[in-house]
Order: C-alpha cells, then sequence, then structure tokens
C-alpha cells in the first residue's frame, strides 16, 4: 500500500486529487496539508512513500521546501501538482529529484496514469536488490517491443503467447481483460499476467474507460 500526502492550499482541488487516488487500488490517502508548514507536521507524524506537493503553498513556495523535506525524508518521492509554468520552476524540481511535474488542471485521465506510472516503477525496483541495464531501461521507459528478448521473460511469460497477446492488442486497439481472455482461450488471470507484463516493461500502457456507468474498465493500448 502507497502511502500519499495531499500538500494544496485549495481545499476543493485537494479534495478532487483525493477522490482521483480512490480510483486507484493499493494507495492510502493518509493526509491532506493547506500549507508548507502542515506539510512538514503530517511528514513528520506518518509513513509516507508519496507527497504531491503544490508550489504556490501560503506561507512558503513548494519548490523551497523542498531542501528541507530532502534533508528530513530523502526517501520520499514527490510529485509536482501546481500552475507554475514558469521553466526555472520545472528546473529546480528536476534538480532535487522529484517523480514529475503535472500542470494544473491535472485531468483525472493523466493524474490516475501518473499514479499507475509511479507504483509501476516502484514495483520494478521491488523485484530484486540488484540490477541490470534491462530493467534501467524500463524505469526510464525507453524500452520497446524490440527489445523483449526470449531469453529476458520471466517465469510464466512464454514467447509465443506472448507474440500472440500483442498481436490483439494492436488489431483491437485497446482491449480489456474479458476480451484478452476470449481471443487467447485462457483464463481471465493468464490475460491478466500478459498483459500486466507488457506494462511492467513499458510496452502497453493501461487506462481506465470512466464513461461508463458502473465500475470503470481497465484496457491495455501500446505505448505511442
Amino acid at each position: 500500500m502507497i502511502k500519499v500526502v495531499i500538500a494544496e492550499d485549495d481545499f476543493r482541488i485537494a479534495q478532487v486529487q483525493e477522490q482521483f487516488l480512490q480510483k486507484i487500488t493499493g494507495v492510502k490517502l493518509v493526509g491532506k496539508a493547506l500549507n508548507a508548514k502542515e506539510t512538514m507536521d503530517l511528514l513528520s507524524e506518518n509513513e509516507v512513500d508519496l507527497l504531491l506537493l503544490d508550489i504556490y503553498l501560503p506561507d512558503e513556495l513548494g519548490t523551497d521546501l523542498l531542501s528541507k523535506i530532502r534533508e528530513s525524508y530523502p526517501i520520499i518521492d514527490i510529485i509536482m501538482v501546481t500552475a507554475a509554468t514558469e521553466r526555472t520552476m520545472l528546473e529546480k524540481a528536476v534538480r532535487y529529484g522529484v517523480f514529475n511535474y503535472l500542470l494544473k488542471p491535472v485531468t483525472m485521465k493523466k493524474f490516475v496514469e501518473t499514479i499507475e506510472d509511479y507504483k509501476r516503477k516502484k514495483e520494478l525496483l521491488s523485484i530484486s536488490d540488484e540490477i541490470d541495464q534491462t530493467m534501467i531501461d524500463r524505469f526510464f521507459g525507453i524500452t520497446n517491443q524490440s527489445t523483449i528478448m526470449h531469453k529476458d521473460l520471466p517465469t510464466g511469460i512464454d514467447h509465443h503467447t506472448l507474440e500472440k497477446v500483442k498481436e490483439v492488442v494492436e488489431e483491437l486497439k485497446g482491449v480489456s481483460i474479458d476480451e484478452m481472455s476470449e481471443k487467447m482461450g485462457a483464463s481471465r488471470t493468464t490475460a491478466r499476467r500478459y498483459l500486466e507484463y507488457l506494462v511492467s516493461v513499458n510496452v502497453c500502457t493501461a487506462k481506465h474507460e470512466y464513461g461508463i456507468v458502473g465500475r470503470p474498465q481497465r484496457k491495455y493500448y501500446f505505448v505511442e
């Protein structure tokens, strides 16, 4: 479970971000802060994995807060969510190792994709205590379809079946787990395993279809 803090001085925006987070499995909101002081208090009082940080806080700029956060809580990951479009703000955030930088207004689709990408990379790093170049390439998102070799496939992923799965994704221009299961003639569990593997190596991306009444449907597309 990824524990999240929202630092946002507009309570309405913070509430929207909270609603977005509720649509993502494996994350838990542990607190919301309206200013820099409350942000630091929340970080000191809770175990936090990810901070969603605004820049224009009323008592201190979020970019100025970065040095304090890095000094006291070096392992906390940070995603900036801000209206700041100044290049210098982005440059400073990058120097302090922020995971991503989202410009307001943030759509639900973009917000969910960013958090899902964060989750994927956290999971990738948890696979092994040692890394190789293949894992590094996958983490930084430069892996493509041609780099997935038979010898790299994990247990439970067959090369020929994987190629079939990729053909189905291409044919349907996006596919759900149920659709893949039917096309493969396999269980939903097997279909999900192959699709999630393609997401883990940055060949596919998973998106939620929110236009249908009822539970959002997870669909898989090739990364553009």
